[in-house]
């Protein structure tokens, strides 16, 4: 395991121990464009050398902007990289939308998911061939039964749930349902105390709402049961404790590193996320 405890060097690549841790558009936003990504794949089959696309797919109460950082990091290394569009609408239907992604992009993946997108990989991925590996970034990593809501109240510590904003509404079927934002004035201590304020006040205004169902919908299936994982820890993380991150991280044999970071990891430690996922990427494809 790796444990770091602040600041935004860029990680020297180590051994790491197995530790505590139809396309349709709007699918996704790319870091180029879906041909591109696309080619990528085509000219590694052609017998260029060419590196696995990354696929990033973002968690509640943010969206694909929130892998900026990352996605410079690692289009810099010469990663083709795709941020999708996670709807936010239950496990299996997001599963289903980012299948289309992993269909339409060819070529090896490596697959991210930050917070309930962690939900959302373990299920698209699962059986694809083309996925050498995941990362989960202060992620859950269900097994199938659990869902987040359940994983979250595993261990005390979260306090995600005095700072929501609920909105319920009247579906087109007449039933209601409710999505899930936080407040904006608490935004900034519970979703990113790393992430200056200013920033951090940006992110709040563009979060985009789960819904409530989401984090109750039960996982039916776990690739990271057969798909290389590794997995970020962040140890001052008011959303998911970090007492529950390391007991997924565990039961699920992942290569840990553990940050001193608030949940947006992604936002605040960037440099750290690339170059765990560039450390998969080496470690998975050849």
């Amino acid at each position: 395991m790796v444990s770091i405890k602040g600041g935004h060097k860029r990680l020297i690549t180590g051994g790491i121990a197995t530790a505590t841790a139809g396309l349709a558009l709007g699918a996704f936003a790319l870091s180029g464009t879906a041909n591109g990504a696309t080619e990528s794949a085509e000219a590694a089959g052609a017998g260029k050398h060419a590196k696995p696309t990354v696929i990033l797919e973002h968690g509640a109460f943010a969206d694909g902007s929130s892998w900026n950082g990352v996605i410079a990091d690692l289009r810099a290394d010469g990663y083709p990289v795709v941020a999708s569009a996670n709807p936010l609408r239950g496990p299996a239907s997001d599963a289903a939308a980012l299948r289309t992604v992993l269909d339409h992009v060819k070529g090896p993946k490596i697959v991210v998911g930050h917070s309930y997108g962690g939900n959302v990989i373990s299920e698209a991925a699962t059986d694809d061939p083309e996925v050498k590996a995941l990362v989960y970034v202060a992620a859950f990593l269900p097994a199938p039964g659990e869902s987040a809501l359940e994983l979250t109240n595993k261990y005390p510590g979260s306090t995600l749930p005095g700072t929501l904003d609920p909105v319920t509404y009247q579906q087109a079927d007449g039933t209601t349902a409710t999505d899930l934002y936080i407040q904006q004035d608490k935004f900034h201590h519970q979703f990113a105390a790393d992430v200056p304020s200013g920033q951090a006040a940006l992110m709040a205004a563009e979060q985009r709402p789960i819904a409530q169902a989401a984090l109750e919908e039960k996982a039916t299936t776990a690739a990271w049961k057969t798909i290389p994982s590794w997995d970020i820890v962040t140890t001052e993380d008011l959303n998911i404790p970090t007492a529950v991150q390391r007991f997924m991280a565990k039961r699920a044999h992942t290569h840990t590193t553990e940050v001193a970071a608030s949940h947006s990891v992604a936002v605040s430690h960037p440099h750290l996320v690339a170059d765990v996922i560039e450390r998969a990427a080496r470690a998975t494809v050849r």
